[in-house]
């Protein structure tokens, strides 16, 4: 009888441990109906309608300085793009894709004989440790890995992202 109670702790302390460690929260509040970024001041806002829900910091890409044009710029994308898709096992911490490049995006390299890259990712720190200094993503926006879990339960596919100058 003793054995088959401390197996029932046992169990029940692995079920709580495994819960707390897992990197997918759960998010209960209203629904993200908008995310905007502000390049210039580093900053991510999540709404509901004209709500403001959270803000976070964040860093950019390499060449943070206008809006993305060809691949390997190190720009971040400006304008309005949706939410798209979600990387649970990105070489980032979790990520949320977002939907660049939009037609004038394609058609602007191409006119230029260049690619509009790609992969432009809302996502936490990178899962290799390594030197890294201000606005050192190759053009996404990186959050810190909390607050990464945090938008990816809040933010639905599908959702709008404005990301301004």
């Amino acid at each position: 009888m003793r054995l088959v109670v401390l197996r029932g702790l046992l169990l029940a302390c692995v079920l709580v441990l495994s819960a707390c460690s897992s990197k997918f929260a759960t998010y209960n509040g209203p629904e993200v109906t908008k995310v905007e970024i502000f390049k210039s001041q580093r900053l991510l806002r999540v709404f509901h309608g004209n709500r403001l829900l959270k803000s976070y910091d964040v860093e950019l890409g390499f060449g943070a300085t206008g809006h993305k044009q060809f691949e390997g710029d190190g720009r971040t994308p400006e304008g309005r793009y949706t939410i798209d898709k979600r990387n649970p096992n990105s070489s980032f911490y979790l990520s949320l894709g977002i939907s660049y490049p939009n037609a004038a995006d394609k058609a602007f390299a191409a006119s230029h004989g260049k690619s509009p890259g790609g992969d432009i990712f809302i996502h936490g720190q990178p899962n290799k440790k390594g030197k890294r200094g201000p606005d050192w993503t190759a053009g996404c926006i990186a959050v810190t890995n909390r607050e990464m879990r945090q938008l990816y339960a809040m933010v639905k596919d599908g959702t709008v992202i404005d990301i301004f100058p």
